[in-house]
């Protein structure tokens, strides 16, 4: 007699910013009596904001893009063992009231629960899979007393926790969140509910992928802010190799002779792009650039000028401003020409899964979902490119290692899995035990960044 698998447990975590405060939700699906709930005081959350802004690659203040980029690769939270280890612990501690902490140690199941985050709009860039869980902490009346300190006649600041932290061991034992779930982002309401024709993945797994890696833009030198992400095509380097390997398994699109064929294409604008959909490819795999839209103080910036990079010239019409010889293709653009996307996409490029930072989450992943994706992996945050990593990461070995092309190759494969989202949480369990063990060449720089968005019960 077969033995049918065991029910998945699916749980649901939510954050929404009311006023002064930012309430949370923890549940699991079918059992709505084991629900929890807390509340993160203004202060809490600043602090944890203020943690996580220290320690990923973009410019604050008066800092340069190459300052950012050096200081995260070299000297932040994200470029060592203990300092990483501290980071996720504070923000385990600020973001996840110690019920949540126990209702998600009540989870470890075989096989591993789903968790689906739903972040607030400042919450939206939070790593979850990386967040440590804690042992102790600070007191209750400490964290309300440095709650009290921070609110001030000019406003609210970030609280000064009086953290104890010489031997951040003696206060977690290192396990991450992504060790006891499998993390992923629950698409916003508003794109699930919209008209939706998804293109399903049992008809189209063993069509050719679609693959549009590091395409040349317009005006650009390899060496300028849009130029190469993936640095100078050659047979030699591993993304090379591993293309090479896979087009002997299966056709890939665009139909090519060899997989140099694939980097740096010329021709890859956005009629290419149509073109090549309409060919019902069985998935999507994007590297390159993307520029989030600008987000003021109100947060009431149009997600839909979020937008990749590819060959287009300034002649193609669309709703981007043209940037010398060369016109982005936004979240916009794509909703309004309507291009058929495959069930899964993978969008490696800074900060595509940004969505959840504006009111309207219509970023560039709402726009792969309302196009008929139903599961889309992303960067929560700008991945330095390999050329950065040689020259500024202090890991033994760093001259040579190739990050960029390893969290390509990873979730290239991940995405042939039957659950891809699930795929890509091994692979991050995969590097985090390389991390923890001491190979700082395993950065969570970049497989940190990654998440996964997923609808229609994809996982």
């Amino acid at each position: 007699m077969a033995v049918s698998e065991p029910d998945r447990l699916t749980l649901v975590l939510r954050y929404a910013d009311l006023g002064i405060a930012t309430y949370a939700s923890l549940r699991i699906v079918g059992q709505p009596s084991r629900t929890v709930n807390w509340v993160i005081e203004e202060p809490i959350l600043l602090t944890a904001l203020e943690e996580l802004a220290g320690a990923l690659p973009e410019p604050h203040d008066s800092e340069s893009p190459r300052d950012a980029i050096e200081h995260s690769l070299a000297q932040g939270p994200l470029a060592a063992t203990e300092a990483e280890l501290t980071l996720a612990y504070i923000l385990g501690v600020l973001l996840i009231a110690t019920p949540g902490w126990q209702l998600l140690s009540e989870c470890v199941t075989s096989p591993r629960a789903t968790l689906f985050v739903t972040p607030s709009a400042r919450l939206a860039r939070v790593p979850w899979g990386l967040l440590a869980v804690p042992k102790s902490g600070p007191s209750k009346e400490e964290l309300v007393r440095a709650r009290q300190d921070a609110i001030t006649a000019s406003g609210r600041t970030a609280a000064r926790i009086p953290w104890q932290l010489a031997d951040i061991h003696e206060h977690t034992d290192g396990y991450r969140l992504m060790e006891l779930v499998d993390v992923l982002m629950a698409v916003p309401p508003n794109i699930v509910h919209a008209p939706r024709s998804p293109a399903g993945w049992e008809s189209r797994k063993d069509a050719p992928p679609l693959l549009v890696l590091d395409p040349r833009v317009p005006g650009q030198r390899p060496d300028s802010a849009l130029g190469s992400v993936l640095g100078r095509p050659s047979p030699e380097t591993q993304l090379a190799q591993h293309f090479t390997a896979a087009m002997t398994e299966h056709a890939v699109l665009p139909a090519v002779d060899g997989a140099l064929e694939l980097f740096r294409r010329q021709d890859a604008d956005r009629g290419w792009l149509a073109a090549l959909l309409a060919e019902e490819p069985s998935r999507l795999m994007y590297v390159g650039h993307a520029s989030s839209a600008d987000i003021h103080s109100d947060r009431a910036s149009r997600a839909d000028r979020a937008a990749i990079h590819l060959a287009c010239t300034a002649g193609v019409p669309g709703d981007a401003d043209a940037i010398g010889d060369h016109r982005p293709l936004t979240a916009s653009d794509l909703m309004s020409l309507r291009l058929p996307m495959p069930p899964r996409v993978a969008l490696l490029a800074c900060g595509s899964g940004g969505d959840y930072q504006f009111d309207e989450a219509t970023g560039l992943v709402a726009a792969m979902i309302l196009s008929g994706a139903q599961l889309v992996t992303a960067t929560l945050w700008s991945l330095p490119t390999t050329a950065a990593y040689r020259m500024f990461a202090a890991a033994p070995g760093a001259d040579t290692a190739d990050p960029m092309a390893e969290i390509v190759v990873a979730v290239d494969r991940a995405h042939d899995e039957p659950e891809a989202g699930c795929a890509v949480n091994r692979w991050q369990r995969e590097q985090m035990r390389r991390w923890r063990a001491g190979d700082l060449a395993a950065s969570p720089l970049y497989w940190g960044a990654l998440i996964t968005f997923a609808v229609d019960g994809a996982r």
